[in-house]
């Protein structure tokens, strides 16, 4: 329903093509698993995948909870998450609290340079709107709301949507351990994988999706294993 090449968020220089698709009624859990499995993302109640016209840098990743063997530095940064953050789970929500610390989040840490800060209702239509059963995880520590992910479940996986957190807490490493926490609640429900979206070759700020190996990339048509950091 929308597609206009646009200059890549991720890559200067480059043009993007991003199909937005509005499905005609909501995906079961199986539906999704198949999109997520041909490289569909969502964003709000549509879908979308790269269709780039001059660049395949856009890989969608997954790690596979069954083989993910954390590093050292994961394995700490996920002790100190369970010992300082109490996770409540739930539908997604729309409030000021979630507003101001998504807006914090993005200038804090120098995302969206330009951009107005977002509103309620432009909130409410970028994370509680969805065409998917979606979950959503609040992090909290000491009565604080620390960090707040958005995940799709479907039949063999979660797909993490996003993460935004206070960087006042950034000694947590809450979007790591977010991520570590989804690794443990897809081996708790019985899911096969973990989808973290686009990793992007070239742009340095995707580079930490590659850190969770093994894991896979879809490439040409295909998922590739990746037993390292490349």
């Amino acid at each position: 329903m929308h597609d206009v090449p646009s200059p890549c968020v991720y890559l200067p220089g480059e043009i993007a093509r991003l199909p937005l698709r509005l499905p005609e009624r909501r995906l079961t859990a199986e539906e999704l698993s198949e999109r997520l499995e041909a490289g569909d993302r969502r964003q709000g109640p549509l879908l979308y995948r790269p269709s780039c016209p001059a660049c395949q840098a856009c890989e969608p990743i997954r790690i596979e909870v069954g083989s993910f063997r954390p590093s050292r530095s994961q394995r700490r940064i996920y002790r100190g998450g369970e010992a300082s953050i109490r996770t409540r789970i739930g539908r997604p929500g729309v409030s000021q609290e979630r507003v101001a610390l998504y807006n914090l989040h993005k200038r804090e840490r120098g995302l969206g340079v330009g951009e107005d800060a977002l509103d309620l209702e432009t909130y409410r239509e970028l994370f509680a709107m969805t065409c998917v059963d979606t979950v959503e995880l609040l992090y909290e520590s000491a009565g604080e709301l620390v960090a707040v992910a958005i995940s799709d479940r479907a039949a063999d996986g979660l797909s993490a949507v996003y993460c935004y957190f206070d960087p006042s807490f950034s000694h947590l490493s809450p979007g790591a351990y977010s991520i570590l926490k989804q690794i443990e609640l897809c081996r708790a429900w019985g899911l096969r994988y973990l989808y973290l979206g686009l990793h992007v070759r070239g742009c340095r700020a995707m580079r930490y999706k590659a850190a969770y190996r093994p894991h896979e990339r879809l490439i040409a048509g295909e998922w590739r294993r990746f037993e390292c950091v490349d």
